[in-house]
């Protein structure tokens, strides 16, 4: 069954982030766009006990903090696969970004921020979460997982090019062909990308 709007939007947030200003205004928008704010923190070693503690969908957390980092509290409740994080910087350089990945982070947001980016933020992190999810569960070995992640995402933009579907609609749908026809989502990816190469593909059902 598709997530309703409703769903979505009671997701238990925890946010880590030093500035105490900007931790009131993020509050202030997620609870405005109906999420739960379930925790605060000003340092990463806090952010990371809290996570452990109150077990929120989502965590966001400032990429500088006094005690532990975001990058390194990133790590360590990405790891734990306790919850999907955003990296909040007031840095865009490339590195940041590429470390901010390496640590687990499923989306990450540029300060200033506005509402109107937060909100497909918190989306993206946790539809990217429940599909690695979803990949891991299928597969025990991590170089299968990569491998499959891989192939899926190349067939997930093969769907959002040739239908216009969205990334979480397009992953949705391999998701639900690959239980319909008891298959695994590598062998739809792999199907997917082979018609799509040759121009054959069948129209996804709605």
């Amino acid at each position: 069954m598709a997530e309703t709007q409703t769903d979505a939007e009671r997701r238990r947030v925890l946010i880590a982030e030093d500035e105490a200003l900007i931790r009131l205004d993020l509050a202030e928008m997620l609870v405005e766009e109906g999420y739960e704010v379930v925790g605060e923190a000003g340092d990463g070693e806090t952010a990371v006990r809290l996570a452990e503690e109150l077990k929120p969908d989502l965590v966001i957390l400032d990429i500088k903090m006094p005690i532990m980092d975001g990058l390194a509290a990133a790590e360590r409740i990405a790891g734990a696969r306790i919850a999907p994080v955003i990296i909040l910087t007031a840095f865009s350089q490339r590195d940041l970004v590429e470390r901010a990945r390496a640590a687990g982070a499923m989306a990450y947001l540029v300060k200033p921020f506005q509402k109107s980016d937060l909100v497909p933020a918190v989306e993206i992190a946790l539809s990217r979460y429940s599909e690695v999810a979803a990949l891991e569960a299928e597969v025990a070995s991590l170089t299968d997982r990569l491998e499959i992640r891989k192939t899926v995402e190349r067939a997930k933009g093969a769907l959002m090019t040739t239908y216009g579907m969205t990334e979480p609609q397009a992953f949705k749908w391999i998701q639900r062909t690959a239980m319909d026809h008891r298959m695994t989502m590598k062998e739809v990816a792999e199907r997917i990308l082979a018609e799509t190469a040759g121009g054959e593909v069948e129209q996804p059902a709605s």
